[in-house]
């Protein structure tokens, strides 16, 4: 309580900073957030259709909106997974000088004054403030100490709005930049962690799901790895994007976002920072090779629609979804149909008939020995 306390304190400042910064004039930079591009909404919907749910709002959806979707939703089991398809259909924030609202927020205007982590818009808007309370113009927002010297605006916050504009496009790269970095130590700390506990099992989560596979937080842990498409249960796995499952052709197996699956660390890799899981059947067995042998596929850690943006896992599977099922050619239709036991050993489709071919020239050879013996004979 006393955490969130803070924070709607630490709103409350930052959207009087807004408005106040709104009225003077001033080029500033705002915290803006875009509302859902139009494929990210039809996806959503798609996906709260296939749970008997609507989204209103038509074309442009507001604030209100998706808030009544919430309401309406809070004590369903699956509120959650609603909540996070939601959060992922919404654009990223970014900074700007053209003041269009906060989305997420449901804001009119909104500026970062302060923040847990001090960062150089938020010193923009302090001088721009700064600037107001010594500049010689007057204005009713404002309430000067008595005595205090005036000075032209510009001597606290030189900036026009090409100034400002050039540092909304840097602070928000630089953000991004600095996210990521944070995610890099985060990830390796995870990694850590579990490398002392390859082959131990957990219940997880699935956070997300892909063509490639699924990823997993493991609970209490808030840990995610990846269970390869290769680790479930064999079968022709369709990936339904706007769904967000994948289906089993053949046996007709759900995997969807939110499912619960007991899981067992099988590998990490602390320089890729990379965590693989296998799936645990009812049966305790995993479908996976031995533990800590290889690499793992993809990066762990938080995912983020960035991750599920960073693109790790690309490397498909053979033989698992449809497209990876598909031979190239009739030439790997044959090899990709030999098992993989025969391979081992050494054989092949053409080990069987190298056998043959051995036969028939011993018999060759055999036959060219009894037409001797008889020529022999005849002598």
């Amino acid at each position: 309580e006393a955490h969130r306390l803070i924070e709607e304190c630490m709103l409350c400042a930052n959207v009087c900073a807004a408005q106040l910064l709104l009225k003077s004039k001033l080029p500033v930079l705002y915290r803006v957030h875009d509302g859902p591009r139009a494929e990210k909404l039809s996806a959503l919907r798609e996906f709260l259709g296939e749970l008997g749910l609507g989204l209103p709002g038509g074309d442009d959806p507001t604030p209100a909106d998706y808030q009544a979707v919430l309401k309406k939703v809070a004590d369903r089991p699956d509120a959650p997974i609603i909540q996070s398809v939601m959060l992922r259909s919404m654009t990223q924030a970014v900074y700007a000088p053209d003041n269009i609202g906060h989305f997420g927020l449901h804001y009119e205007a909104y500026a970062h004054f302060t923040s847990p982590i001090r960062r150089y818009p938020d010193l923009l808007v302090h001088r721009a403030i700064r600037g107001l309370l010594r500049g010689k113009a007057r204005s009713a927002q404002l309430q000067r100490v008595r005595g205090a010297p005036r000075q032209e605006l510009r001597h606290h916050y030189p900036y026009d709005g090409a100034d400002i504009a050039a540092a909304g496009q840097q602070c928000s790269v630089t953000e991004r930049r600095a996210d990521d970095a944070t995610r890099t130590v985060v990830n390796w700390l995870k990694c850590e962690y579990l490398l002392d506990r390859v082959g131990e099992e957990f219940a997880g989560v699935v956070t997300s799901v892909t063509g490639f596979g699924l990823f997993v937080e493991l609970e209490d842990l808030y840990i995610d790895g990846l269970v390869h498409i290769t680790g479930l249960p064999k079968d022709y796995y369709v990936h339904e994007p706007a769904h967000h499952r994948l289906v089993g052709e053949r046996t007709r197996r759900v995997f969807r976002l939110g499912d619960r699956l007991n899981v067992r660390v099988t590998r990490v890799d602390l320089d890729e920072r990379k965590i693989d899981f296998d799936l645990v059947e009812d049966a305790g067995k995993s479908r996976r090779g031995k533990h800590g042998q290889g690499k793992p596929r993809h990066a762990g850690g938080t995912r983020t629609a960035q991750d599920k943006r960073s693109g790790r896992g690309e490397n498909k599977p053979r033989a698992r979804t449809r497209e990876a099922a598909r031979p190239r050619t009739k030439a790997d239709a044959t090899t990709e149909s030999v098992p993989d036991s025969a391979r081992r050993k050494g054989g092949s489709a053409g080990s069987d008939s190298g056998k043959q071919q051995q036969r028939a020239t011993g018999d060759k050879g055999k036959n060219k020995s009894t037409r001797k013996e008889r020529s022999r004979k005849r002598r």
